[in-house]
């Protein structure tokens, strides 16, 4: 449709999942649980901060954040702030204090002065539906993008590439672990930078180095015209969605430390200086490619018009590819399809191998056999577990495919910081936390933030909605965090208090000291 060449967009996809398969074979060792879920704690803080930022911009910061910029200017450019500023509250409150207290996944903190199986059991259930609903929108990136590239309009099409996406995405985490997984995230995270900063350096160079020229251009060819400038182009029809853009601020800021497979990263560095090295790593990073996303925004409205945006396969997610094309012609698409295409399977194999490892070690491990699983069932059993998600996954993400990835991705953090934030934060910082309290805060947060997704307009009730020719939406607002966040943190204390007295004094002492200092985190 956009005179794209699949087979030359597909090649060089294809050279990069060769590149990458042979890098993830030739360095992993999966050997042992530790060289599997945590990579033997090896990586130093600029490896694992470079691929924390591989991990963590995903097909929504890449298509989704770009198509939001390029139809509504500044209430797009609001995804990226809030998913950057939400590294502060990694780096000031849980990476160093988790790296100290855990050893594989988030289970290990919240179960370590707890009861172990109910605690484990929870946590597990909490990162496999965080994942589950952030690989989903990874996913629906991918039918978006094969929309565009082959122009494949068929559902059966799409759903065929998804799969596929999902195949590959599998045996990443099959060979690899997370050693191969790390890899190819610092490999896909360099392209995309890369990518990123010679889009914007040319639209830069194409409007005379002017900022304020290219988005004069961009409003002259979006309907909104100067509203793209200020706050409101959509998110302030009424107080209504002013409503649910605060509740999703609050989930794309809260939501990032609540994360599981960015929470899991800090456990392949040997000590907290290097967890604390990661995250400002991640974060210099992200800050300079979400201000490129800010000039591939406005410049894909600027060269292809909103209109031809809206109209293109994909629809907003389809901003960056046209740019694409528009600057560099098939070549240049290819490019950015394969940075595309990377970023999606990267994204993914950290997700699945998250919940694999937390499916594996709490409920395997910890909750069906006691503690007492050897090193390599629990590696095995990840393994058949990722088979299963990777199916689970494909299936969902055909289930989505053409809502707006960046929208997906804000429930994903909805989620996390409605289940995971509020019982990590007590578990380190509250003596008196006990194990009601731990399990009221995740099933409370998650209950209520997925009854809230069910009954909102994400799911029915709007021509844009999932299930669109049914209305079943009595919850107003798209993403639930302003509600689901708070009852979170509420269940969490009153669980508490209803719970009798604190946990084991001893292994909370022990926890404190742990987790200040690291003595006894290796």
């Amino acid at each position: 449709m956009i005179g794209a060449n699949p087979v030359l967009n597909m090649s060089i996809f294809g050279v990069f999942v060769l590149i990458t398969l042979y890098v993830v074979y030739r360095v992993s060792s999966s050997g042992t649980a530790s060289d599997y879920f945590a990579a033997g704690g090896r990586f130093t803080g600029a490896q694992n901060g470079i691929a924390l930022s591989g991990d963590y911009l995903s097909a929504a910061s890449f298509l989704g954040i770009a198509g939001a910029i390029a139809i509504y200017g500044y209430d797009g450019f609001l995804y990226s702030i809030g998913f950057l500023v939400g590294w502060l509250v990694n780096l000031l409150l849980v990476a160093e204090l988790l790296r100290n207290t855990g050893r594989f996944t988030m289970g290990d903190v919240l179960s370590f002065r707890m009861k172990q199986r109910p605690v484990r059991a929870a946590a597990a259930v909490s990162t496999l539906m965080i994942s589950f609903v952030y690989m989903i929108a990874q996913m629906a990136g991918a039918g978006s993008l094969v929309a565009l590239l082959l122009d494949v309009h068929s559902a059966g099409g799409q759903a065929l590439v998804i799969a596929s996406v999902g195949l590959v995405m599998v045996v990443y985490v099959l060979v690899g672990g997370m050693k191969g997984t790390t890899w190819v995230q610092i490999i896909k995270a360099g392209m995309l930078i890369l990518c990123a900063a010679m889009l914007t350096l040319f639209l830069m160079g194409k409007f005379g180095f002017s900022m304020t020229s290219l988005m004069q251009h961009a409003a002259e060819r979006n309907p909104l015209g100067d509203r793209i400038f200020a706050p409101g182009a959509k998110y302030g029809e009424n107080e209504l969605t002013k409503l649910d853009f605060v509740s999703l601020s609050l989930a794309l800021v809260l939501g990032t430390a609540g994360l599981p497979h960015v929470l899991m990263r800090f456990y392949t560095v040997p000590n907290s200086l290097q967890a604390r090295r990661s995250v400002v790593w991640a974060t210099v990073t992200m800050a300079g490619f979400y201000l490129c996303t800010l000039v591939i925004g406005f410049g894909a409205g600027a060269v292809n018009g909103t209109e031809a945006i809206l109209a293109a396969p994909g629809g907003e997610n389809s901003a960056a590819p046209l740019l694409a094309f528009r600057v560099g012609g098939t070549v240049l698409l290819g490019i950015v399809a394969a940075v595309a295409f990377a970023t999606i399977l990267a994204v993914v194999a950290g997700l699945t191998l998250t919940a694999s490892a937390s499916f594996a070690h709490d409920v395997y491990a910890n909750v069906l056999k006691r503690g007492a699983a050897d090193p390599d069932s629990e590696v095995r059993v990840a393994r058949w577990t990722a088979l299963v998600i990777g199916a689970a996954s494909i299936l969902g993400g055909i289930l989505v495919n053409g809502q707006n990835i960046a929208f997906l991705v804000g429930l994903a953090f909805a989620f996390a910081a409605s289940a995971n934030l509020s019982t990590l934060l007590f578990s380190l910082f509250w003596k008196r936390f006990n194990t009601r309290g731990t399990l009221w805060g995740i099933y409370g947060g998650l209950s209520s933030c997925l009854v809230l997704v069910v009954f909102s307009p994400v799911l029915s009730g709007t021509p844009n909605s999932i299930l669109p020719d049914v209305d079943f939406a009595w919850f107003p607002l798209s993403n639930p965090g302003i509600v689901s966040i708070p009852i979170s943190f509420l269940c969490g204390v009153i669980g508490t208090l209803l719970g009798g007295p604190q946990s084991d004094p001893r292994r909370t002492a022990e926890m404190e000291v742990r987790s200040l200092t690291g003595i006894g985190s290796s």
